[in-house]
């Protein structure tokens, strides 16, 4: 896998494969005794406090200067991104969506029902602020499991606090580590193994030399996502390993910000069971389990994917107290606390969810299962349609994506005029193969995919680093999947189609290119 280091002032999110970085903060203007400053596009323009009126301005300068710092950072006019464009592609045409990553079914029965009986508990009533570290019935339940994936007693009320989605966990835990002139470094997808442009049991592999080349004594975070969005790679203990050799060469003062979202969700586990594997996860690592890394982590996950339920938006931060008070300390400051009533619920469904549920030892058992069906489904759907996907029975995966590789006569197949076409949302502001193919099958072939050049750095993906690839979404309803390979397959008709129409007409030109010579 390729690295991305990034050197920023405030770290504002970090989504997956990709970081958002904010740029050097302005100083905030001072209020004085005597006037106040403030900042303008030409410099500094002083109010009159006496007067106790605002410098003239032109209309057109007024946006940027009553701007906040944050908005200043975005951009007042913020390009579209890939979910606003292909969003709005998806609303302005007929599509299958294998787009986003959101499951189109109800969640389990015991979830709905918790949900249920939290809101009707009149005794609890959990429908007024609860304690903006997390509500106290739902940290002692993460508690108690995070104590059984890690082997250690994990302290409900110090070593754990709750947020809005993973996300938001994500966000104040950059918040709460870096600095400015700090660097966080963060995986970006390379694919490494290939053979004659198929992918056969090839995986996407972390080069430890790479990883050495990029941390240095200024990274603060390495941020590590396992299972992994969107290439669904599983990274190896020996990988993890890697990661934690790393740490001393940043210093004492790095930690590894461990996304593990979709920790419930490895479809092709590795055929051997590594050390230090959660029991409660097959295929899983938890990275603070590796011996040192407890008080050097900070482990980030939610409930949305593993319950069916991303609108609960109930996340997590697992980690040592030196770490997590920090978060506990900002928490009232972003909003004073998570969804009582979401929090109630998970709570309760949390202990439901180990019981057998539908012919399975527990609901997570059945989740596996699913889920691996859905992949299998939607693989022969793309190998069909002329795609290439990874070998699953040789190469271990999890999530519910799969990031497939184009295949020759796709891309063929592609309008000329929509490769490299100008769109404001694509990474440098062209669509390169990936996003032309992207937006071609949702306008003209009913099928929504993601192109893959959003998840690299601008550079890898001008480079042409993404180009080969789009991420399909398999959580969704066999309905839905049976659809999109519909849709698949008639494009692949139309393709061969053209190609034979293509060859009969160089045939009859071959035919009268010859008579015309006798």
């Amino acid at each position: 896998m390729r690295l991305s280091k990034y050197c920023c002032a405030v770290a504002f999110g970090v989504h997956c494969a990709s970081a958002f970085l904010l740029p050097q903060s302005k100083q905030h203007p001072k209020f004085g005794s005597a006037n106040v400053v403030v900042l303008q596009e030409s410099g500094r323009v002083e109010w009159d406090a006496e007067r106790n009126e605002p410098p003239q301005t032109s209309e057109s300068s007024f946006a940027t200067e009553s701007a906040g710092e944050a908005t200043e950072r975005l951009g007042l006019n913020s390009a579209p991104t890939v979910w606003t464009e292909f969003g709005r592609i998806g609303q302005e045409n007929q599509v299958v969506n294998l787009g986003q990553g959101f499951p189109d079914w109800l969640p389990p029965e015991f979830a709905v029902e918790s949900l249920v009986e939290a809101a009707q508990d009149q005794m609890n009533s959990p429908h007024q602020y609860t304690r903006p570290a997390g509500h106290p019935n739902l940290v002692q339940q993460l508690a108690r499991r995070y104590s059984t994936h890690m082997s250690r007693e994990i302290q409900p009320m110090t070593e754990v606090a709750v947020t809005v989605g993973a996300s938001q966990a994500l966000y104040l835990t950059l918040q709460t580590v870096i600095k400015p002139g700090d660097e966080v470094v963060l995986f970006e997808p390379f694919f490494d193994l290939e053979e004659e442009g198929v992918i056969t049991g090839g995986e996407w592999v972390l080069e430890p030399d790479m990883l050495k080349k990029y941390v240095s004594p200024r990274t603060k975070a390495i941020v590590l996502n396992s299972p992994h969005n969107p290439t669904g790679k599983i990274f190896t203990r020996t990988e993890m390993e890697y990661i934690a050799e790393g740490l001393e060469f940043a210093g004492p003062h790095c930690i590894v910000i461990s996304d593990e979202v979709y920790k419930y969700i490895v479809h092709s586990p590795p055929k051997q069971v590594a050390k230090d594997e959660s029991p409660l996860c097959r295929g899983h690592v938890h990275f603070a389990s590796l011996p040192g890394m407890w008080d050097r982590t900070i482990t980030v996950s939610s409930a949305g994917k593993t319950f069916s339920a991303t609108g609960w938006q109930v996340g997590w931060c697992i980690g040592p107290q030196r770490l997590i008070s920090r978060i506990h300390q900002l928490l009232p400051y972003v909003q004073f606390c998570t969804s009582t009533v979401s929090q109630e619920a998970l709570a309760r469904a949390l202990p439901r969810a180990d019981l057998p549920y539908k012919g399975h030892d527990s609901y997570y058992d059945f989740l596996m299962d699913r889920y691996t069906r859905k992949r299998d489904l939607l693989a022969n759907a793309l190998t069909t349609a002329g795609f290439a996907v990874p070998d699953y029975d040789q190469t271990p995966g999890g999530g519910f994506f799969i990031l497939a590789r184009i295949g020759s006569d796709i891309a063929n197949a592609i309008p000329k005029e929509r490769i490299m076409a100008a769109n404001p949302a694509a990474p440098g502001g062209r669509a390169r193969m990936d996003w032309a193919l992207c937006q071609w099958m949702a306008e003209e072939k009913g099928v929504l995919c993601i192109p893959a050049s959003p998840f690299f750095s601008t550079e890898s993906a001008e480079a042409g680093a993404a180009d080969g690839f789009i991420r399909i979404a398999f959580c969704k309803t066999d309905e839905t999947i049976n659809n999109a390979a519909e849709a698949f397959r008639a494009m692949k008709d139309a393709i061969l189609l053209e190609q034979q129409e293509q060859g009969h007409c160089q045939s009859q030109n071959t035919t009268v290119a010859a008579t015309m010579g006798q």
